[in-house]
C-alpha cells in the first residue's frame, strides 16, 4: 500500500525590526551575539590603516619614538622640565603610552559611524559595535608602544616592579575613557559634520591640559581635585605610578574615575536613544 505524503508549504517568518523609542534599555548581549562581527571590523580596522604605507607597521614604532624624542629636547632641555630629578625621556613615554591610545581611539570613533555609512543603513547589527571596534583595534599600535617603553626602562636600568600588573586594568580605564568620549562625539557626529572638524582641535588641546608631558605631582592642594575633573589625567598619572612608581594614586585618581564613570553611562545611554535614527540621518 502506498502513501500520498501531503506537500505542506511553510512560509518563512517575517522578522521586523523597529526603532526603539524614548530611553529604551542598552541591551548589551547583542554584542555577544555578534562578536564574530566586532573581531571582523577589528581586523578590517587594523589592515586598512597600514595598508598601501611604504612603512607599514613600522609607523606604530616611528611615531610614540618621534613624540619622545620632540618631548624630551623641547621640555627636558629646553626648559629643563627635570621633574625633580626623574628621567624626563621616561617620565614622557609613560605619559605618551596611555595617551596615544586615547587620542587614537578618540579620532577613530569619532568618525566611525559616518565612515560605515552603507553597512549602517543595509544591514542590522546593534550600532554600538562600531564604536568599540575603532577604540580596540588601536590596542596594536599600543602593545607596540609598550614595548618601546620597556626597551627605554632596560636602557635606563630602571627596575621591573610588580606594580606594572596594574597595567593591566589601567589599560581597560583607558579603552573605556576613549569609548565613554568617543560614543557622545560619534552619535553627535551623525547630526552635526562639524563634529568632526572639532575633534583633532579638541584632542590637541586636551594633551596639553592633561599631563602627558609633565607631572600632575606640580599640582597641589585643592587644584587636584578640580584637575581631576580630567578624566584622563588620573588615567596617565597611575601608568606613570604603574611604571615609574612615582605619585601613587590619591584624590586626582578618584576623581578622574568618577568622571569616567559618569561619561561612559551618560554615552551609552545617549547613543542607544540615538541609535534608531542613525539609519535615517546619516
Amino acid at each position: 500500500m502506498t502513501r500520498s505524503a501531503a506537500l505542506v508549504k511553510t512560509e518563512p517568518a517575517l522578522l521586523t525590526f523597529r526603532p526603539s523609542r524614548g530611553w529604551t534599555a542598552l541591551n548589551l548581549v547583542d554584542l555577544w551575539t555578534y562578536r564574530e562581527l566586532l573581531y571582523f571590523l577589528v581586523w578590517r580596522d587594523i589592515k586598512v590603516r597600514y595598508k598601501q604605507a611604504v612603512l607599514g607597521v613600522a609607523w606604530a614604532v616611528l611615531m610614540p619614538v618621534v613624540n619622545i624624542v620632540i618631548f624630551s629636547f623641547v621640555f627636558g632641555y629646553l626648559f629643563h622640565q627635570n621633574q625633580g630629578g626623574v628621567n624626563y625621556p621616561l617620565l614622557s613615554a609613560a605619559g605618551l603610552l596611555p595617551w596615544g591610545l586615547f587620542a587614537g581611539a578618540l579620532g577613530r570613533c569619532s568618525g566611525s559611524l559616518v565612515g560605515n555609512t552603507n553597512l549602517i543603513t543595509k544591514v542590522y547589527f546593534p550600532r554600538l559595535i562600531i564604536p568599540i571596534a575603532s577604540v580596540l583595534s588601536g590596542l596594536v599600535d599600543f602593545g607596540i608602544s609598550f614595548l618601546i617603553v620597556l626597551a627605554l626602562m632596560l636602557f635606563y636600568r630602571f627596575p621591573l616592579t610588580w606594580n606594572m600588573l596594574w597595567l593591566l586594568p589601567l589599560t581597560l580605564l583607558v579603552v573605556i575613557t576613549a569609548l565613554a568620549v568617543g560614543l557622545w562625539l560619534s552619535a553627535l557626529n551623525v547630526l552635526y559634520r562639524d563634529v568632526g572638524y572639532i575633534v583633532p582641535f579638541l584632542i590637541t588641546t586636551w594633551m596639553y591640559v592633561s599631563p602627558v608631558a609633565y607631572s600632575a605631582g606640580l599640582i597641589t592642594g585643592r587644584t587636584r581635585i578640580v584637575y581631576g575633573l580630567n578624566p584622563m589625567a588620573g588615567v596617565i598619572e597611575g601608568f606613570r605610578w604603574a611604571i615609574m612608581g612615582s605619585n601613587p594614586p590619591d584624590v586626582l585618581f578618584l576623581v578622574s574615575i568618577i568622571m569616567v564613570t559618569v561619561l561612559f553611562i551618560s554615552g551609552l545611554f545617549y547613543f542607544r536613544r540615538m541609535e534608531r535614527t542613525f539609519a535615517d540621518t546619516i
